[in-house]
């Protein structure tokens, strides 16, 4: 398990804003803090509250919201995808290994960066102006 923290642009319907994100390969999913979300995107509510376990069996967190969100972990690559939105998160942003996965991020703790692999660039969100 690996943690980076670093300023990204979260950018939404509603807002663009930096947020100091924790890029966590321990954590399964990716996360905002609710009261940072419903700054940038508009909350979506679960038809059923998810209950998931953290770092041990005997705690668990109740997550009744979802929102999707692109953004930058570079200048030249927009990223996006599914967050789910806790009321109490230390953190403003939490990137989970899924997501890391699915965009092919590598953590580089030598020099506390994230690499985005430079083929995800040629599948990267294309905005229609």
């Amino acid at each position: 398990m690996g943690i980076i923290r670093l300023p990204i642009l979260f950018r939404g319907s509603m807002n663009d804003k930096f947020l100091y994100c924790l890029f966590d390969s321990g954590a399964n999913y990716s996360f905002l803090r609710k009261d940072i979300a419903e700054q940038v995107e508009p909350l979506i509510q679960l038809r059923e509250p998810l209950r998931m376990t953290i770092a041990d069996a005997n705690n668990f967190m109740m997550v009744e919201y979802a929102t999707r969100s692109s953004f930058s972990v570079s200048n030249d690559v927009e990223l996006s995808d599914e967050f789910f939105v806790l009321e109490d998160l230390s953190e403003e942003a939490v990137i989970g290994a899924l997501t890391m996965q699915k965009w092919k991020m590598k953590l580089d703790f030598e020099h506390d960066r994230v690499e985005v692999d430079p083929r995800m660039a040629k599948m990267q969100i294309v905005q229609i102006k």
